[in-house]
């Protein structure tokens, strides 16, 4: 018996070509150790850097490739981040987001032949809005107007291309209730990292990076009397303070119609409060659009009398505070927020004077100067042209501009079908109170960040464009989850 017990199964044991396969394994190790050790001896940091890049890369790949899911997080990270980092490393980090995505697909096609992707389940009438929307932005390669087709590449994947790609995704990977509250989880993390980065520009002074960043360009604008308006790690105060707001609007929401759970709610009362503190010291007078459209959302869609009378009237009185009466006005903060209610304030004036223009320049031009042709993308690759030279300011006029009345119209009712697909959602067909919440917050902040759009050029930058798509999809799944959460009743 004990020599059974101690007989080796010959189909067990390590045979010579096993042995050596780990002797492979270990040969590489070394080798590799060796190598690296050389490359950083020979190259310093900037080979050290380069090896460290190397193993986050092949992780990274090697991560999305497992769990493709990750992908969507790390999107939403870089969202936040890719701007800041530039400004410490200066690299195209704003290519990476372009990397992630490409990354994502791949994982999905070699996934594919082991396993069947469930694209059926992106089929929906967003997808096909966006869709219609990138074709027109793809056929504006060939409009006469426009002087650059580099310009057009650039430009064009802020305006369509990444919500063209991520929507998509997004209906594979990131669709269930537990994504949902990840989503809510994660944003509010980032949205407080923000906060903090902005109070620490705000009571102790930017950094030396930030400086150089400031004195390469950026003080003109952000540097106003003296008084710095606070950017935190976004692109600048404008996406700052719109962002700030947007949180502090849809966590607003939740925190008031979260019942039970009081660690969840405590924190989404934090990142509320925090969110609009932000909104305050980044001096973003377009930003206070993102609560006050967004409250107004929400009143609609409670469809609850009282609550819209007792909602119009504070409304009313946050009106009053601004633009009729001098209360807090030592304070610069408010100070600045108090010019967005004056129709005489100097920069509106230029503003409406600059839309005069252009509205005499695009009359004969229904579609527009090209992607591309206005803002930085302008300055950059056609910078002696008219429409480089003639700040739009907003979003939509941005859009206007560029792609004509043509391609505005069509943007603008996009982006209401896809509101009004939210709102609908909420008002008539979810029953989860929940669920029909975290709706209702993301529809209040997508109206809220649509009207500030109209001040700043917000909806296509990151972070608020990445947050935009995913409430977009979510919006529109929201009652098949509903479903999905459901138990089937049997009778």
């Amino acid at each position: 018996m004990n020599s059974f017990n101690n007989h080796t199964d010959p189909f067990e044991a390590n045979s010579g070509s096993n042995r050596l396969a780990n002797l492979n394994i270990f040969a590489t190790i070394f080798i590799s150790t060796i190598l690296i050790t050389l490359l950083v001896s020979k190259t310093g940091i900037i080979g050290l850097l380069g090896v460290i890049g190397l193993i986050f890369a092949i992780v990274l790949i090697y991560t999305i490739f497992t769990t493709p899911k990750l992908g969507i997080i790390l999107l939403l990270f870089l969202g936040f981040f890719v701007t800041g980092l530039a400004r410490y490393v200066p690299l195209a980090w704003g290519l990476s987001v372009d990397g992630v995505i490409i990354l994502i697909y791949l994982a999905l096609f070699f996934k594919g032949f082991a396993t069947k992707i469930p694209w059926h389940q992106a089929k929906s009438p967003l997808t096909l809005v966006i869709s219609i929307w990138m074709g027109y932005i793809v056929l504006q390669i060939g409009n006469p107007e426009a002087q650059s087709r580099e310009a057009w590449f650039y430009a064009m994947r802020g305006v369509a291309l990444y919500q063209w790609l991520c929507i998509p995704l997004l209906f594979v990977l990131f669709n269930k209730q537990k994504d949902l509250n990840t989503f809510f989880i994660v944003w509010g993390i980032l949205s407080l990292l923000g906060t903090l980065k902005g109070f620490q520009q705000f009571h102790f002074g930017v950094d030396p990076f930030e400086q150089r960043w400031l004195d390469q360009g950026g003080a003109e604008t952000h540097i106003l009397f003296g008084k710095l308006r606070v950017f935190s790690f976004y692109s600048d105060a404008g996406q700052f303070g719109a962002s700030q707001g947007h949180a502090g609007v849809v966590f607003g929401i939740l925190a008031l119609l979260k019942k039970g759970n009081f660690k969840l709610k405590s924190f989404f009362i934090f990142v509320s409060l925090a969110g609009f503190f932000g909104m305050l010291i980044s001096g973003t007078r377009g930003a206070i659009a993102v609560p006050a459209i967004g409250g107004i959302m929400f009143l609609i869609l409670k469809k609850n009398a009282k609550v819209l009378i007792l909602g119009g009237i504070l409304g009313i009185a946050v009106y009053v505070f601004f633009a009729h009466t001098t209360i807090g006005q030592g304070n610069a903060e408010i100070r600045r927020m108090r010019t967005a209610f004056d129709p005489n304030e100097a920069s509106l004036q230029v503003r409406l004077e600059n839309q005069r223009k252009l509205k005499g320049y695009l009359s004969t031009r229904p579609f527009g100067g090209g992607v591309g042709a206005t803002g930085n993308w302008g300055q950059r690759f056609t910078p002696n042209t008219f429409l480089a030279n003639t700040a739009t300011d907003s979003w939509y006029v941005m859009i206007w501009a560029d792609n004509g009345a043509v391609g505005l119209t069509y943007y603008l009712i996009m982006l209401f079908f896809i509101l009004g697909t939210g709102a609908y959602n909420v008002m008539y067909k979810l029953k989860d109170d929940w669920l029909k919440a975290q709706i209702a917050a993301l529809t209040c902040g997508m109206a809220g960040i649509m009207m500030a759009s109209y001040g700043n050029g917000v909806f296509g930058q990151m972070p608020t464009g990445m947050l935009m798509y995913v409430s977009m999809v979510f919006m529109f799944i929201a009652p098949k989850i509903e479903q999905q959460k459901t138990p089937i009743q049997l009778h």
